[in-house]
């Protein structure tokens, strides 16, 4: 089996519970929520969704025939200045990552020291050995991972409700703000829910204040 990658790049992480870590972020082609072209956007599952996943031409991206070449590529974004002790972190993410993240290249990331994370929507269940899962529901999905490191639920959303997923095992549970061009209260209403409700914490997408890739 092969791999497609729309990027890879080097930054640092702008959301949740690792915010502000260094990371590589490989960033696989395809969803199974939307199709990643406009003219499907309203009809789509995430139509919400702010990210080019189509095609293989970003930064780093391609076609890797094998799980190594690719694990070999994403190693290669991490700076060598950095000391032996600190390993390479990847954030897999896509679209939907795991369409394509499979135990094979999992294998080949820790055989490169690399530490592995993925953000998924959550409609397909997560392969052994993943190192970090951090679970974006979308509404109108059937969430089938219920347990990780952490929940991010974009807020509010149109049939997901937060109280939906308090009862799941995640260490950490996020609310981020829903993004409206037009009049965004979301950053206040979701401040006011966390406030309500302690269990869940603030997410803010701090990549995008700072300018971050």
């Amino acid at each position: 089996m092969g791999y497609a990658v729309k990027e890879i790049f080097y930054s640092l992480q702008g959301e949740g519970a690792h915010a502000g870590r260094p990371a590589i972020f490989c960033r696989f082609t395809g969803c199974n929520l939307w199709s990643g072209k406009e003219k499907h956007r309203a009809e789509a599952v995430c139509s919400f969704c702010d990210t080019d996943f189509i095609g293989v031409d970003g930064e780093g991206g391609g076609k890797f025939r094998t799980a190594t070449e690719l694990a070999k590529r994403v190693k290669e974004y991490w700076p060598t200045s950095i000391v032996d002790d600190i390993h390479p972190y990847v954030v897999c993410t896509g679209g939907e990552p795991l369409l394509q993240l499979d135990e094979i290249l999992i294998e080949a990331l820790h055989e490169e020291g690399i530490e592995v994370a993925i953000e998924t929507n959550g409609t397909l269940s997560v392969p052994s050995g993943v190192d970090w899962i951090c679970v974006s529901p979308k509404s109108g999905s059937t969430v089938v991972v219920h347990e990780g490191n952490e929940i991010k639920l974009v807020y509010p959303q149109d049939g997901h409700q937060p109280s939906d997923f308090t009862a799941m095992k995640f260490d950490y549970f996020f609310l981020q703000p829903m993004f409206d061009d037009a009049e965004n209260n979301n950053i206040a209403d979701t401040i006011n829910y966390c406030l309500k409700h302690p269990r869940w914490s603030l997410s803010l997408q701090t990549h995008k204040l700072l300018g971050l890739q």
